[in-house]
């Protein structure tokens, strides 16, 4: 086997994504590559035409080039994994006949396999001289897709009784879109596992900071009290709606087998207008992905949602870290990170290392979602020149944005912590005027800027500010405010911030509530 070069990104200036990419890189998309070629010889032997020892032949030719397992004797669909879930998201339809959990393979050839386990290297997968993928990387350049030197090496693989069902009828797009719909479905999954941990970790922190009185702020000052436990429950509900998106999205992704054309003509010169027309459901079938009700060559809808969706889910992940990061600040230090960083030149500091991390992965999911819609979504003729080609890394970037920022955000999450003194400390920094809109309310514009004036005296005494028993100025409290209305003859109740907290109670335990159907405790992850 050459030389394996080293790899141009290992992470090294993508922190987010060091360790947790393996399921997007170049080796799972190979796999996926061949795992998708079996698949459409499978399909063949569904629908009645090839001979089952013909496809044996060509399963056990290319089985070799497959990611070693550890599982092997195990099936598993990658669409059927949410089946049932707490999303409500619909599995994929399939046309009567054509059943989706019929194994009928060895599991070394399962195209819905998870990813290797670990202590298998990613980079070292078993495959001969030639299937290098950086091998076949170099060779796509003269046709500019990495399918057509694919093509050429596995037939080379299979028995010349089974070479004649190796990519048959179809066209590189069908198995490079189909091959980035199982990868993304085995990335949106590990995804998905990570986000339901997360919200099971900030509902559980949002019910016991359910009434922990803070300071609301808008536009960076104080406004209204607001409870500790609502924050979390904002950017829990935010967090699900995400995660229930990309589900959707999941569920969604399509199969493609069209031919050259978009047109299936050469499926019904081999298998007739029934047959063909059959075809792409046993070949979804196989793969575990959705069903396409058409050739979606240049309607790239199942790119453009899904990238949409993960933009989502970092957009959630990243408010999260924003909240976070500012809510850390040393002058603030409300929420504190189980697990800070460090400085290589300040070692007093303790940095929000993974709240950095999450914003660095929303930061760059935009621009990535942009060039998706700018590609993808304006796709011309019946396959377009570079537009198609632009789609592949960039969907991979984001797949690979959300599996990092996932991960990260779990850790985050299950370790945040709230620091209930400092909570109540910034509450307090603006002397009671945090009740200012209460007080108007209730007592009227006018006799509410008189409490507080009362207040501002009340606290500067006759000769000056009044001082404490060390001589530092005190400032007014809750306590001084409530006593200023009892001097009014006004409810003293007014100054108490918890009173003027609004529904957040009933918010957050609406969003726990929610939440408590299956994730409250977070489910254990799968060894892939």
């Amino acid at each position: 086997m050459p030389s394996e070069p080293a790899p141009i990104d290992v992470g090294l200036l993508s922190p987010v994504t060091a360790g947790h990419d393996d399921a997007v890189s170049d080796a799972a998309v190979l796999d996926a590559l061949v795992a998708v070629e079996i698949a459409l010889a499978r399909s063949y032997e569904r629908i009645g035409l090839a001979p089952a020892d013909e496809v044996a032949a060509v399963e056990d030719g290319l089985a070799r080039f497959r990611r070693s397992r550890s599982d092997e004797g195990a099936s598993r669909d990658p669409a059927a994994d949410l089946q049932g879930s707490r999303y409500g998201a619909a599995a994929p339809t399939r046309p009567a006949g054509v059943d989706p959990g019929a194994p009928t393979r060895p599991a070394g050839i399962d195209p819905g396999a998870p990813t290797r386990p670990a202590g298998i290297d990613p980079g070292a997968p078993t495959r001969p001289a030639g299937f290098d993928p950086a091998v076949l990387a170099r060779e796509a350049v003269a046709g500019g897709n990495p399918v057509i030197p694919l093509v050429g090496a596995l037939k080379a693989a299979v028995p010349e009784d089974g070479r004649r069902w190796v990519h048959r009828g179809a066209t590189s797009q069908d198995v490079l879109d189909s091959a980035l719909m199982v990868v993304a479905a085995r990335a949106a999954g590990l995804v998905l596992d990570d986000l339901r941990a997360v919200e099971g970790a900030l509902a559980r922190l949002a019910a016991a900071h359910r009434d922990t009185v803070g300071a609301a702020r808008t536009l960076t000052q104080h406004a209204v009290p607001m409870t500790m436990g609502l924050r979390i429950a904002n950017r829990l509900r935010g967090l699900r709606r995400a995660a229930a998106r990309l589900e959707d999205a999941r569920f969604a992704l399509p199969a493609q087998l069209a031919g050259a054309g978009g047109t299936l003509a050469s499926f019904v010169e081999l298998a007739g207008p029934e047959g063909a027309a059959e075809l792409p459901a046993a070949f979804a079938a196989e793969l575990g992905l959705a069903v396409p009700d058409a050739p979606w060559h240049t309607t790239r809808w199942p790119v453009t949602e899904l990238g949409d969706a993960l933009t989502g889910v970092l957009d959630a992940l990243g408010a999260i870290g924003t909240d976070v990061a500012t809510l850390s600040r040393t002058e603030i230090g409300e929420l504190a990170e189980g697990a800070g960083g460090g400085s290589s030149a300040m070692p007093q500091k303790r940095n929000p290392a993974g709240s950095v991390l999450l914003r660095s992965a929303a930061l760059r999911a935009p621009g990535l979602a942009s060039t998706l819609h700018l590609a993808a979504a304006l796709a011309g003729d019946e396959r377009p020149d570079g537009a198609w080609h632009a789609e592949w890394p960039t969907l991979r970037e984001l797949l690979r944005l959300a599996l990092g920022a996932a991960a990260n955000g779990r850790r985050l999450a299950e370790g945040l912590r709230v620091d209930d003194a400092a909570v109540a400390r910034n509450l307090d920094a603006t002397h009671g005027a945090i009740l200012a809109e209460r007080l108007s309310l209730v007592l009227g514009a006018d006799t509410a800027r008189e409490v507080l004036d009362d207040l501002t005296r009340r606290s500067r005494g006759a000769g000056g500010a009044s001082r404490d028993g060390a001589g530092a100025p005190t400032r007014p409290t809750e306590r001084d405010l409530a006593a200023v209305l009892e001097a009014r003859g006004l409810d003293p109740a007014l100054a108490d911030p918890a009173g003027y907290t609004g529904l957040a109670g009933a918010l957050v335990d609406d969003a726990v509530g929610t939440a408590a159907s299956g994730i409250l405790e977070p489910e254990p992850l799968e060894e892939p």
